[in-house]
């Protein structure tokens, strides 16, 4: 399981990668300085798609400090379709970018991309989602991706009282996109929580899409974390496996979009916010999910502040510029099947309707108006 894998993950400074104007790759020890031509600032940043709210703020985000430092800029959004990416960041390469920051549709269609950035001396930072396939990614920036989805499994199990015995609730999960590299350490990390309690009965899936194993995670996956396919399959499962008054207790959803749309079916088929109402799962913090949490719909959020992983990446992009040492503090974890790619995580957490104020509002991720509130 990757729960085997994960439980190697090591705090180590490994720095190097290709600078602004160096061929130095990566080493595989305990690091050295990347050479590069300080003051060279020619970033592209290639995000996934503007139809999830974070792709925008982390996007626009990055973009403004970048700015803000006197680098020059080119921010493209490839509207979900790896084609479309892979000619921007083709595009981003010609244009002299030295430094890419690239949140993958697919992590396993870039190497052919990733060889020509190489060939220009560029740098490649894999941004939340790992590039898989490719020797030419220097660094990897994301949050703790299987944390992520233990969070979601320990408040299902603190929540529904799994380890003081009770049960058996009807559970229905989910699983993210089948081309997401992350959507796999989600899913495993909750599953690793979750899968003991099926296996006693004391969590029984109705509609029987309950993987055998972490591998088996992609069998219940949602292409592109689309609201409206989570919604179909959820109709589907609530017309199908949820007759003669039986009712579901929990929902284990990867992240915000996928619960939108599994809310939207659920309220179609006649639930409502109250004591009978099923736990639901989340990630994002995006707005319509906090409101949703405000109003009951949804019972929590994993918070991952996407400012701080902006802030990290720019630091990243600053040590790479000034030919520094880049940080990072795993240099285990992630094998991509060609290398373990150096990487720095950011630890998310838990947001219930209590915590909305204090997390979310008073740090300024998000306005209170933006909720309701």
């Amino acid at each position: 399981m990757l729960k085997k894998i994960l439980t190697g993950a090591a705090i180590a400074a490994l720095a190097v990668g290709l600078g602004a104007c160096s061929s130095t790759r990566p080493s595989d020890g305990g690091g050295a300085a990347a050479g590069g031509a300080s003051g060279d600032c020619n970033v592209g940043i290639a995000m996934p798609t503007r139809s999830l709210e974070r792709w925008i703020n982390d996007g626009e985000q990055l973009q403004q400090k970048l700015t803000d430092a006197g680098c020059t800029v080119d921010l493209q959004y490839a509207d979900n379709k790896t084609d479309q990416q892979i000619s921007q960041i083709q595009n981003q390469i010609s244009g002299g970018a030295k430094i890419l920051v690239i949140a993958a549709i697919d992590g396993s269609t870039l190497g052919p991309v990733l060889q020509e950035a190489k060939a220009q001396n560029a740098t490649v930072i894999a941004y939340d989602r790992l590039i898989n396939g490719s020797e030419n990614v220097d660094y990897y920036a994301t949050f703790d991706n299987y944390k992520v989805g233990t969070l979601q499994g320990q408040y299902i199990e603190e929540q529904l009282g799994l380890k003081d015995g009770k049960g058996p609730f009807n559970l229905e999960p989910f699983a993210g996109s089948p081309d997401d590299n992350n959507a796999k350490f989600f899913f495993a990390g909750a599953w690793d929580v979750l899968q003991p309690y099926v296996e006693s009965g004391k969590l029984v899936v109705p509609s029987g899409k309950s993987p055998a194993n972490d591998d088996a995670w992609a069998s219940i996956g949602i292409q592109g974390w689309a609201s409206d396919k989570a919604q179909a399959e959820m109709d589907n499962r609530l017309s199908s496996f949820y007759g003669d008054g039986k009712k579901v207790n929990v929902v284990l959803s990867p992240n915000d979009s996928l619960a939108i749309g599994i809310e939207a079916s659920l309220k179609s088929a006649g639930y409502t916010p109250g004591a009978e109402y099923p736990l639901i799962t989340g990630q994002d913090a995006d707005k319509a999910n906090v409101k949703a949490i405000l109003d009951g719909a949804q019972a929590m959020t994993v918070w991952k502040d996407t400012r701080a992983l902006g802030d990290r990446v720019f630091t990243m992009i600053q040590e790479i510029k000034d030919g520094k040492e880049v940080e990072v503090n795993d240099t285990k974890t992630y094998d991509n099947g060609k290398k373990v790619v150096p990487s720095y995580l950011l630890t998310p957490e838990v947001v219930v309707k209590d915590d909305v104020q204090s997390k979310l509002i008073d740090s300024g991720f998000l306005k209170a108006s933006d909720v309701g509130l």
